[in-house]
This record gives structure tokens, C-alpha cells and sequence, in this order.
């Protein structure tokens, strides 16, 4: 895949020790997983990529090029694929992105490791080279750190250069609301809290609608007669119905009589009269509920002086509980503590579905601020929305580690440059580990290439001459080559090192895998049981051999 590397970039041997090698193999059998996982995910990396038309299993359709939501809609059946898509998804959590990344990498990786396998390196010292390359290669990663955010340095530049890998009609503008965002939600030491900024996205107007709005705004509706509260709201948070919307339990009241009919209503009419007089008694005033919302219960809660708020997702109720600091309740009572804020009201924000709910909070320190997201489709606002969060877990990590690595692929071809140099010099298996490393690096920067539809041997030979030459802030662009200084191009340190902690340690244990095995139904995970006598007595005497997997 590196496809034209210069005739100086050195070649792994055919052969590392004499004999057949058998008893040292057998080949990776999750290479092919992971080379079927990484064709679905090429396409999509760097910001010339493709996009994905998703279906899921109720049928809808989702466009997205946004690896970490195809890896999360895969439906993958290799167990070793599923181990690479869960690093790939771990990374992504930590860092906001970079699940392409990870996934592309180890496949490099694995196709190496194969190779050194198959020329006779044992397994053993296969995982300790590797090892070893890894830690040189996080130690050659901070002298490649040429620029860096200062504590007073307006996040923009930063923020854009990562956010631009996302498809958006306007990633400038999107950028900038998002870096006014993070300079206002900084704490006065200068640390920065994620949490604090909330995103709410409404369908309906174009993206250069968006806007920073105090206090935190949720998608959603009054449902009665009461739409705001002002001067102390005290809130309450709610997972489940309001009111007797219906039984979960299958059963039908049996009713032989106009009296049994009223008593009957007399009691549902008694239940959800004391549920809103709980609430009440317990001081709510606010009560947002993520799911169906009775007439009955309403009216009662209109009666009471309640504002009852319905949201459509439950991560909305989790956004409002990290910011109001109270839970979520499973169950129609108050909870303790109740969240509390100076006003809760609707504000409607443009044309379309352009309706949220604001709660705010007087004064400068408000424990929240909200990024209301608009675009004209669903697609444009999915987009729109991970991107915003990606800038805001890029911030969070150049809060604590300023440092940032050219991007472009400039960063994994200076450090291929200096394994390869490494690895050339170095004798035993430390050497071929090294170079294999390297190629792996080199296939990043030509899958930028290939996406953006260059001839990948012409880059790739020019590329890796010019940083043979020490040109090493030159990485791939969209007509060639470009000074990723010039362009301001870079990528978070933290991110690029953590990656290739994970990348490495999963395709370590890939690696060590030599065959795959079936537990019986029913039997749970293998875990370790310790010094316990007892559970090694409540074994079963003759336990069946796991069949193994053949394919």
C-alpha cells in the first residue's frame, strides 16, 4: 500500500533464521478479519474520503463517513475483528476520533507480522520487537512537536485543523463558534470541563445559523398549560413514563358493571393524583420526562403549578443531570438532591424544528453553555454535531497537553524515516521489527493519497525523498504534496500517542492468538478464579474439548 517508496527505504529480509519455520507459525488468523474490516473503513479515512450509506436493522438509511459510527453499526461475527473494532471505538472514546486511524494501522501492522512470521521469526520475540519498536517510536514523538497552544492563544487554528477532516459546508465558520465556545466555558485557572457545553441539534436553516446560547438548551417542548418558570426552578429528571400512559404487564381489567367502571377509573384517577402531589410536596417545579406523557397526569401537574418538559432521547436527560447535579429517576418521585437553575422557558430558534428548551442560571460562573447546532438535513446535522463534539475533546486534551504533531501524515513518515534508519543498522530481530513498523507508518500517508485520487507511487516516492532530505513537515494534500505548517495542518500529541498505544497492544495480542475455540451455550466468560478452593471444586469433573474453529 505505501506503493513507491524511495530506493533507499530499506527492505525487509526473506528469510531471518534457516529451516521450514512450522513450528513457529501458524499464520495470524485474524489477518483476514482485519483486512476485511479495514476495506470497509479505507475509504473514509483523511478528509478526501467517501461516505458510507448505513442501513440499520429497523430500516432506516444514515450517510455518514464518520468511521466511529460505521464501526458502531457494524455487525461483525470474527471475534478478532470485534476485539479490533472495540479498540478502535475505546480510542475514539478517549480522544474523540481517530477510530480509521487505529483500525488502518493495526491491519499494516498484522500484514507485517504475518510477514516476519513467515520468515522465521518466533511468535516470542515477535511480540518484544514490536514492543520495543512502539516504545521508540512514543519516544521519538516529542521531537516532532514543533507547535503547541498557548494558555491566551485563541483555540481556532487548532480546532479547524481537526474538524476539517469531517464533511461540513462550513467547517470555518463551525470552527470558530466552536473555539468562542471552549474560551468561554474555561474555568478561571484555566481548566476546561466538557461537560460544561452542551450541543443541542435542530433540524431546519442553514449551518451558519448555529449559535452559542448561556445556559443549557435541550431539544423538546412544554407539554401543558405551564411553559416556564422564573425565579427558582427546581427540577426533576425523569426515565419513564409520566403518569399511567400504560401497563407493561399483559392483563385486562375484567368489568361486569357501570359501578366496577367507576371505581375503576376512581382508582387510576387516585394513583396519578398522588404521584403529581408527590412531586409537589417535594418542591418540584420542573419535571423533564423522556417518554409518553398522560393527559390525565398532565392536568393534574397543570394544577399544581408544574412545567413537565418531554424530551425525545435519554442523553438529554444525562446532559441535564451532569449540569443541574441531580439524578435520573426510574420512577415518579422527587428526587434528592433537585436540580436547581433561575428560569426554565421555550425558545424557538429559527424556522422548522427549530424549538428547545432553555435552563439557565444568573450570573457569569453558569455551569453551562449550549452549541445550538442548525443544518438543512438530518445528514448535515449529524455531521455538524460530531465534528462539534470532536473540537471539544481536542480542546479538552490541548488543556492538558498543548503539544501538536504535523498532520497530514507528515508525522508518521518522519517517524517511519527514523525506525527504517533505526532498524537498518540494527542487527537481530529488533531490526526487521523496526523496518516492518516503518512500512506499516508508510501505508497511512498513501491511503491519504489514494482518497484524494493521486497517483499513490509518484507521492509516495516524492514524499519519502523529501523527508530522506529532512523535509519533514511535508505530508500528503489534496494536489500532492504540502507544508503542513503553511496549511495549518496538525494533530493532537496526546491523541497520536495514545493511538498507537492501543494499535500496538491489540495487534500484540492478535498475534499471540494461534487458535480460535468454541465455548458451550450458556457457559459465561472465563475469568480468573484465584487461590478460592471453592470454585475449583465446583468444576465440572469431565468438561467437553472446545471445538475449534476451522475457517
Amino acid at each position: 500500500m505505501d506503493g513507491g517508496g524511495a530506493a533507499s527505504v530499506p527492505e525487509l529480509p526473506q528469510r531471518l533464521w534457516p529451516g521450514p519455520g512450522d513450528s513457529e507459525q501458524p499464520f495470524l488468523r485474524s489477518l483476514a478479519a482485519a483486512h476485511a474490516l479495514a476495506k470497509i473503513i479505507r475509504p473514509c479515512y483523511g478528509p478526501l474520503g467517501l461516505q458510507k450509506l448505513l442501513v440499520t436493522a429497523k430500516g432506516e438509511t444514515v450517510l455518514t463517513g464518520y468511521a466511529t459510527a460505521i464501526l458502531g453499526a457494524l455487525e461483525l461475527e470474527h471475534p478478532a475483528a470485534r476485539l479490533l473494532r472495540d479498540a478502535a471505538l475505546s480510542h475514539a472514546e478517549h480522544s474523540g476520533d481517530g477510530s480509521a486511524f487505529a483500525v488502518l494501522l493495526a491491519e499494516a501492522l498484522l500484514a507485517q507480522a504475518e510477514r516476519l512470521l513467515l520468515a522465521g521469526l518466533p511468535r516470542a520475540q515477535l511480540r518484544e520487537a514490536f514492543a520495543a519498536a512502539k516504545a521508540e517510536a512514543l519516544a521519538l514523538l516529542p521531537a516532532l512537536a514543533v507547535r503547541a497552544l498557548g494558555p491566551l492563544e485563541d483555540p481556532f487554528w487548532a480546532l479547524h485543523s481537526v474538524m476539517n477532516t469531517h464533511t461540513l459546508s462550513d467547517a470555518e465558520g463551525l470552527a470558530r463558534l466552536v473555539a468562542q465556545a471552549c474560551w468561554e466555558a474555561r474555568e478561571l485557572d484555566g481548566t476546561f470541563r466538557p461537560e460544561r457545553l452542551g450541543v443541542c441539534a435542530l433540524r431546519g436553516g442553514p449551518l451558519d445559523r448555529s449559535c452559542l446560547l448561556p445556559g443549557l438548551a435541550v431539544p423538546g417542548r412544554p407539554c401543558g398549560q405551564v411553559t416556564a418558570v422564573v425565579g427558582g426552578a427546581r427540577v426533576a429528571l425523569f426515565a419513564c413514563p409520566f403518569g399511567l400512559v400504560g401497563s407493561n404487564a399483559p392483563g385486562t381489567a375484567t368489568i361486569s358493571c357501570p359501578a366496577e367502571l367507576v371505581r375503576f377509573r376512581k382508582g387510576t384517577d387516585y394513583v396519578t393524583e398522588k404521584q403529581v402531589l408527590q412531586l409537589a410536596m417535594g418542591a418540584v417545579n420542573v419535571a423533564v420526562v423522556c417518554g409518553p406523557v398522560a393527559e390525565r397526569t398532565l392536568a393534574q401537574a397543570d394544577q399544581c403549578g408544574i412545567l413537565v418538559v418531554q424530551v425525545k432521547a435519554l442523553r438529554e436527560l444525562q446532559g441535564l443531570s451532569e449540569a443541574l447535579g441531580t439524578p435520573v429517576m426510574p420512577y415518579l418521585l422527587p428526587p434528592l438532591p433537585l436540580g436547581r437553575c433561575e428560569r426554565v422557558f421555550p425558545q424557538a430558534l429559527g424556522e422548522g424544528e427549530g424549538a428547545a428548551v432553555v435552563f439557565q442560571w444568573d450570573g457569569p460562573d453558569t455551569p453551562a453553555l449550549t452549541l445550538v447546532l442548525r443544518a438543512a438535513t438530518t445528514e448535515g446535522l449529524r455531521g455538524a454535531e460530531q465534528a462539534v463534539y470532536h473540537g471539544i475533546d481536542v480542546y479538552a486534551q490541548l488543556c492538558q497537553d498543548p503539544r501538536l504533531l504535523p498532520g497530514a501524515g507528515a508525522t508518521e513518515m518522519a517517524l517511519a524515516k527514523a525506525l527504517a534508519d533505526r532498524g537498518a543498522a540494527l542487527e537481530g530481530p529488533g531490526g526487521p521489527a523496526l523496518l516492518a513498523f516503518a512500512q506499516a507508518l508508510r501505508s497511512l500517508p498513501a491511503t491519504l493519497a489514494e482518497n484524494a485520487g493521486l497517483a499513490v507511487s509518484a507521492v509516495m516516492a516524492a514524499l519519502t525523498t523529501a523527508h530522506q532530505r529532512g523535509h519533514f513537515l511535508l505530508g500528503v494534500g489534496a494536489r500532492g504534496l504540502m507544508d503542513v505548517a503553511e496549511e495549518e495542518v496538525w494533530d493532537c500529541l496526546a491523541a497520536k500517542a495514545h493511538a498507537l498505544r492501543a494499535v500496538v497492544d491489540i495487534v500484540l495480542q492478535l498475534a499471540s492468538v494461534d487458535e480460535i475455540v468454541l465455548a458451550k451455550p450458556g457457559v459465561p466468560l472465563p475469568r480468573d478464579p484465584g487461590p478460592n478452593p471453592r470454585k475449583v471444586q465446583e468444576r465440572p469433573s469431565s468438561p467437553k474439548t472446545p471445538t475449534p474453529i476451522t475457517r
